[in-house]
Formats: structure tokens, C-alpha cells, sequence
């Protein structure tokens, strides 16, 4: 009997995210919401670009999906601007017995560590009383810097440093918010944004060192070590969704490095640009303009690049549909999981079985 599922969110992830439970023949799609009430009463195939309908009618109306008695929610919504508003969304599904896989907040792939245990614990708690587990988890962070470089390290005899790092040209990519308030790109270089505010990058992705790190069974110095480079842009241009200035910020390079007596044993780093000839002396991918990258120093010596593109898009257009996917892909581990908070350590292998037929 296929699992019911509803969809939350029909933003670029949630829209790949209903074509992926499409074409789950464990899943059922039973319900969509949306913020936005234009949507509201539109066909969740049209929402997609499906170009068919699925006969599931999209709302604004939270107690009425909830009335459909999902087995699970595919949470894509945009957590970066509202996360303890997500948080507390979270805890409401998990109270009413609704398992969850979300994309965000990203803080809670591995909030052990990151959040105070008293908000972990009430999370865990909300699962646990409502017989529901919760998994946050995606592409970055998640599958390619989890999943992926624990994986690796199960070859290794000795295991130096582990550096897991997303290489990216940022000028296709369509958040405006994400790439002006968050990354501060068009902006002044003697102004912070808030992604380089002290800590911020340890919260956004410190979870994916810890949990390295736990998979390793390493413990960490305190706190975590961030650093970052800003470079400007040699001339005017634009993006798909801003204007970026000569002299304003446009590349960023950062790190958030968990040290074990001072040595640097797990890096998370992030090279960002917003046009393709920008900061030649940073890491490239090996080919096209988008790579996961997975350093695994020690004996062996390991390097993975996961290059990605879109059969009708770029690197941007199939790192969204990743996303998606990782969630879809595991909501039947997710619900066969204990309740409560579940991460990728908890997981059995999760496959795209059922969509290579």
C-alpha cells in the first residue's frame, strides 16, 4: 500500500519534489500547500510544470492537510529567513504523527552540538510523543557531505583530514535573497552580511562537520574555526535575479573547520562565484560550472568530484532537483525509522529503487 504524502511548498525544490513522488510508485501524492494564495485551488501537475494534472488541488489550509492523515510531509519550504518559525512548524507535524523529511533548516541534519540541547531535546520529544521521526537533509548540506564522505572514509586505513566542499557559479541561481541579504553579493565589501556575522556560518553548516565528525568518533575543539575571502567584481553585471556593481562584493570563499588538538580534521568549505572568470586561484570544478568535492587525505589519499547537470537546466536547475530527491527517495526509511530526530547515521542506504524501470 502506497504511502500518503503531502507536499509543503511549491518553490523551486517543492515543484521537483511533486515530480519525484510522481514517479514513486510507494507514494501517493494526497495534498500541497502553498503560502502564496493565487495558488490555491490550482492542480499540483500544473504547479510542477508537469504539463498534465494530478488531481491534487494545492491550498493554504494547514488543519485540512493535516485532516488527510498523511503518512508523510516533503517539507521544502524556504527556512532561511523564518528558522525558528520552521522549527516550531516542525514540532506541530511531528506532535500530530506526521513523519517529516525537510531541506531546512539545514541546522537540524545534525543539530547535536549546534543548538542548545534543550531545543534538540524538545524536537526529539515532539517525535517520540507523537510516534513520528523527523529527518532534515538534502545535497548541501546533506547527501554530499554526510552520506557521501563517511562512505569514502570506509576505504581508508588512516584518515588525516576530511574536506568536503560545493564549487559553484551562483549567476543561474534564482533566490534573490539568498544572494543579496544572505551572501551579500552586490554589496558594499566594508559591510557584513549576515551569512559572515560571527557564528552564522557554524550554525548554517557546522552541523556537517559535527556529524563527520561523530561518524568518525572524533571529538572536537571549541568552538568550531571559520574564515572567509570576499573578492569584488572587475566590472558591472547581472545575474539572473541581481545587479552586481564594479567594486562590490562578488565571490566568496569560506570554511567551517572542526579542529582535534588544534589540527584541522573536518572542513566544510564553500567557493561561490557569480560569474565564470571570477577568482582563478580558487578551486575549479574539473569540468562544467557546478561540483561536489570530497577530499579524504590520509593513506589512501581520496578525492571525489560529483558533477551534476540539468537535462533542461544547469548545475543550479539539477543541484535543486538533488535536493528534492534525497528528501522523496527517503521517506520510506523515514517512516520506518524510531521517532523522533533521525540522520543520515541513523539511515539505512536510501536508492532511487522503483524509477529506473
Amino acid at each position: 500500500m502506497a504511502l500518503r504524502v503531502v507536499e509543503w511548498s511549491t518553490g523551486t525544490v517543492g515543484r521537483h519534489a511533486i515530480a519525484g513522488i510522481e514517479a514513486r510508485p510507494e507514494l501517493e501524492l494526497v495534498g500541497v500547500w502553498v503560502s502564496d494564495p493565487a495558488k490555491a485551488g490550482r492542480d499540483a501537475g500544473e504547479l510542477a510544470g508537469l504539463g498534465r494534472d494530478l488531481g491534487v488541488r494545492a491550498t493554504t489550509d494547514r488543519d485540512a492537510l493535516l485532516a488527510l492523515k498523511p503518512d508523510c510531509i516533503v517539507h521544502t519550504a524556504m527556512t532561511d529567513d523564518r528558522i525558528f518559525d520552521a522549527v516550531e512548524d516542525l514540532i506541530f507535524f511531528l506532535e500530530h504523527g506526521i513523519n517529516v523529511v525537510s531541506s531546512g533548516p539545514v541546522i537540524l541534519q545534525y543539530p547535536r552540538g549546534v543548538l542548545p540541547d534543550d531545543v534538540v531535546e524538545r524536537i526529539h520529544s515532539a517525535g517520540v510523543r507523537g510516534g513520528a521521526s523527523l529527518h532534515v537533509n538534502g545535497i548541501d548540506p546533506g547527501f554530499a557531505n554526510d552520506v557521501l564522505p563517511l562512505a569514502m572514509t570506509s576505504l581508508s586505513q588512516r584518515i588525516d583530514q576530511v574536506r568536503c566542499v560545493e564549487i559553484a557559479d551562483y549567476s543561474t541561481y534564482g533566490q534573490a535573497m539568498t544572494m543579496t541579504e544572505l551572501f551579500g553579493f552586490g554589496g558594499a565589501l566594508d559591510q557584513t552580511p549576515f551569512l559572515l556575522q560571527p557564528g552564522v556560518l557554524s550554525l548554517g553548516w557546522g552541523s556537517v562537520v559535527r556529524q563527520i565528525a561523530a561518524g568518525l568518533g572524533l571529538t572536537l575543539d571549541e568552538p568550531l574555526v571559520e574564515r572567509h575571502e570576499r573578492l569584488p567584481a572587475e566590472e558591472d553585471f547581472d545575474t539572473v535575479c541581481c545587479h552586481i556593481a564594479e567594486g562590490t562584493a562578488a565571490a566568496l570563499r569560506f570554511e567551517v573547520i572542526g579542529t582535534v588538538g588544534g589540527d584541522e580534521k573536518v572542513v566544510l568549505e564553500h567557493v561561490t562565484r557569480t560569474a565564470p572568470g571570477q577568482a582563478p586561484d580558487w578551486p575549479r570544478p574539473t569540468r562544467g560550472d557546478g561540483c561536489y568535492r570530497v577530499e579524504v587525505t590520509g593513506e589512501p589519499s581520496m578525492t571525489v568530484d560529483l558533477h551534476h547537470h540539468g537535462e533542461h537546466g544547469d548545475h543550479n536547475d539539477s543541484g535543486m532537483i538533488m535536493t528534492a530527491m534525497r528528501l522523496v527517495n527517503a521517506v520510506e526509511a523515514v517512516v520506518a525509522a524510531e521517532p523522533g530526530i533521525v540522520t543520515a547515521l541513523d539511515l539505512p542506504p536510501v536508492t532511487g529503487r522503483g524509477l529506473a524501470g
